[in-house]
């Protein structure tokens, strides 16, 4: 099939004057939605159990329903952008977020409510990569980008932290379907200035383009069984035939969409974007980066309320101070790569997060917040705005305007696939001891199982951030010509 686009050399559509600034504060808002939304609703899960009579087993699939569909079409995402125009995309991608927002948040049924989710999780992977891509081309290669994705590096993580505390607000203030209506405005706001703010950019080509629909089918097939085998794994475990032929599927599907690529005119997945050594080792760093972050952000919630006795609200106002060192780190690092490669920079945080991690999996069952769980968390926090920062610039770095659509679906899809990996490798060997550890029916024995289970979930979280790091110090080049 082919999809018409803007011939070589045409101007593409933009507002009177693009004001960097303005660009950059609307795409950080419009990529916030998308990275609560990844948080907001765990911390309302049992609200929302009880007020649409969910069984157990099907309040995962609110959370995962998002997840799995953002990560399955983040790539065909960016590729599109590419293809149709970056503001087009992302307005697009807006206009379906909100609607289902809005459906969400009237669901009166669990499969309603699931459907909306899926139905978000497609509109946020229209709308992350044409953002970062917009992002990427409105701002030249060098310091002017870095302190851009400074910006957005800090905003992402603290929308993720943020996110729980949100959460948290809304359900015990007007209830859960808030943490859905809350996308409604906002999402309509986005569609109308979008024509305002930003300018429309795409690759330009000669006459009509051919779109890889073979391509686009297998690896969006691929990922999607990939990631929800990997939520799956943890409930079904790693041996059934369940997981095991998930697994072999996904494989199968993602094997055959290289096949695609290698031989198709027009791939969706060029690869010789593959050969630029910052976006390789940016891609492997942000799927074991975001392993150990989405094993700090579940287990950690866990610790805080299962085995400390926080309540859901207390549990998301714990996180706050981790979200100001994250602003910090991020703020800290954007200073830094304008003076040093990113490599040291991304090296640094990364310690900085493995160290913290380290320290939580000392916690003690009595711990008190400010002497023992807010320094590891002010590391972490540190460590990880530092991180975001470098990778987003590596990820970046060196790929070309007209692919920087693809380039921007990758590193999302890699941090997507990163944290369903971390958190279902981790969950498995998480309470695997934690039902060898419980000694007897107390309250008591059965906290200090937990408590058990969830130190090995963050030392494991750690030697996710320290293979990070060693991608950080022997994978990742200097890219010294950057600042």
């Amino acid at each position: 099939m082919s999809l018409t686009a803007a011939p070589r050399g045409s101007a593409p559509h933009a507002p009177a004057a693009v004001r960097p600034g303005l660009v950059l504060a609307f795409l950080c808002v419009v990529q916030s939605m998308v990275y609560l939304d990844v948080t907001i609703v765990n911390v309302a899960l049992p609200s929302i159990q009880r007020g649409l009579g969910m069984a157990d087993g099907d309040l995962q699939f609110v959370v995962t329903a998002y997840g799995t569909v953002l990560g399955g079409f983040l790539l065909l995402g960016g590729r599109l952008a590419d293809t149709l125009g970056r503001r087009r995309l992302l307005r697009t991608g807006m206009a379906l977020f909100g609607a289902a927002s809005l459906a969400a948040g009237v669901a009166h049924g669990p499969g309603v409510l699931v459907a909306a989710r899926a139905v978000q999780g497609l509109g946020a992977a229209l709308t992350a990569p044409a953002a970062l891509s917009t992002l990427t081309t409105t701002f030249p290669e060098g310091a002017e980008r870095n302190k851009a994705l400074g910006i957005w590096g800090a905003l992402a993580g603290v929308a993720s932290v943020l996110g729980v505390l949100l959460g948290g607000l809304l359900t015990q203030g007007p209830g859960w379907r808030w943490i859905f209506f809350v996308n409604v405005p906002v999402a309509l706001a986005a569609m109308v200035l979008a024509p305002r703010v930003l300018p429309e950019s795409r690759a330009a080509h000669d006459g009509p383009r051919r779109f890889d629909a073979a391509g686009a089918a297998s690896l969006t097939a691929g990922l999607l069984l990939l990631i929800f085998t990997l939520d799956q794994a943890v409930t079904a475990g790693w041996a059934t035939a369940r997981t095991t032929g998930g697994l072999a599927g996904a494989a199968l599907l993602l094997a055959a969409f290289v096949a695609v690529e290698l031989r198709t005119a027009a791939p969706l997945l060029p690869m010789r974007i593959l050969r630029l050594r910052a976006l390789r080792a940016a891609n492997i760093g942000a799927v074991l980066m975001l392993g150990a972050m989405g094993t700090l952000f579940f287990f950690a919630s866990l610790f805080m309320q299962q085995v400390l006795g926080y309540d859901a609200l207390r549990t998301g106002l714990a996180y706050v101070p981790l979200a100001v060192a994250v602003i910090v780190g991020a703020g800290a690092a954007s200073g830094l790569v304008a003076r040093f490669p990113a490599r040291p920079v991304l090296a640094a945080g990364l310690a900085l997060a493995a160290g913290g991690l380290l320290l939580l999996a000392r916690l003690p069952v009595d711990a008190g917040y400010a002497g023992q769980v807010l320094p590891p968390f002010l590391l972490v926090g540190a460590g990880l705005g530092m991180s975001f920062v470098p990778l987003q610039i590596a990820a970046a770095f060196g790929v070309a305007e007209q692919e920087s659509g693809v380039a921007a679906g990758l590193i999302n899809t890699s941090q997507e696939a990163g944290g369903a990996v971390g958190v279902a490798v981790v969950s498995t060997a998480a309470f695997t001891r934690i039902g060898h550890a419980v000694s007897g029916p107390s309250a008591d024995a059965l906290r200090a199982a937990r408590a058990s289970g969830f130190h090995e979930a963050f030392l494991l979280g750690a030697c996710f951030a320290l293979a990070a790091l060693l991608v950080a110090l022997f994978l990742l080049p200097p890219m010294r010509e950057e600042g």
